[in-house]
């Protein structure tokens, strides 16, 4: 799998009857365009004789890949946020609730709790010029719950149901190239609007199967655009 958002590819094969998407986006060929130099990326494996969460005879959505290998890794040079790695490589969701105002968190938490939350997943990094990111995969128990929880209750269209932490007001991001979303991926992005604190936070919710992945960026005067659109969409490409 191929794509301008990093040098080098994403890998490994799919099932015949779905194409690798590629992302053809005006604008972001060149190594000076403020793309980070992420290294390869490649799906873990599939335990022999388990289909895929897009296959046609899956029908709950589920993915049989440990969802551990499938968060983003951190770009080359970053300096990686030890505490997010959780026990073993699981996050409690105390870790998760962090990133959302402390007065939703109580309420967040019960959804999830409602919704059957299994397992938090998450990887977060600093690069050289600051910008803070955190990335947390949440697996549920079928595609279905997955997409109820996001579309319904916290990754509305317009602006977000559950602030995160150190916004103070986010709005729906119109600026992410629309083919930058990998198949069968669903993506809901915001950035906080002007005016904001000492940093500004963007933030995205990924929609694929059973995983609702939920990502964050935040940097001391302005978090850049470009970063930001390359980790979703690498991010989506391993979730797809």
């Amino acid at each position: 799998m191929t794509s301008p958002w990093r040098s080098g590819s994403t890998a490994p094969s799919r099932s015949p009857r779905r194409r690798s998407p590629t992302w053809p986006v005006p604008g972001l060929a060149t190594e000076s365009d403020g793309r980070w130099p992420y290294p390869e990326l490649t799906r873990p494996p599939l335990p022999e004789g388990s289909p895929g969460p897009f296959d046609a005879s899956n029908a709950a959505g589920a993915r049989y890949a440990d969802l551990r290998a499938l968060v983003l890794p951190a770009p080359e040079g970053a300096v990686e946020d030890a505490k997010l790695r959780g026990d073993d490589g699981w996050l409690p969701t105390d870790g998760l609730l962090a990133e959302y105002a402390e007065g939703d968190r109580a309420e967040l938490r019960q959804k999830f709790t409602d919704h059957g939350l299994r397992h938090v997943a998450a990887r977060g990094w600093t690069t050289g010029d600051g910008t803070h990111t955190r990335v947390y995969l949440l697996r549920f128990g079928t595609a279905t719950v997955a997409e109820q929880l996001a579309r319904e209750d916290i990754a509305l269209v317009g602006d977000p149901a559950y602030p995160v932490r150190g916004t103070e007001a986010s709005v729906w991001d119109d600026d992410f190239p629309a083919r930058a979303t990998a198949m069968d991926v669903t993506r809901m992005t915001y950035t906080e609007a002007r005016p904001y604190g000492a940093e500004q936070v963007r933030h995205g919710y990924l929609i694929a199967g059973d995983v609702v992945a939920l990502v964050v960026q935040s940097r001391k005067g302005a978090a850049p655009a470009v970063p930001f659109q390359q980790t979703l969409a690498l991010q989506g490409a391993l979730l797809a």
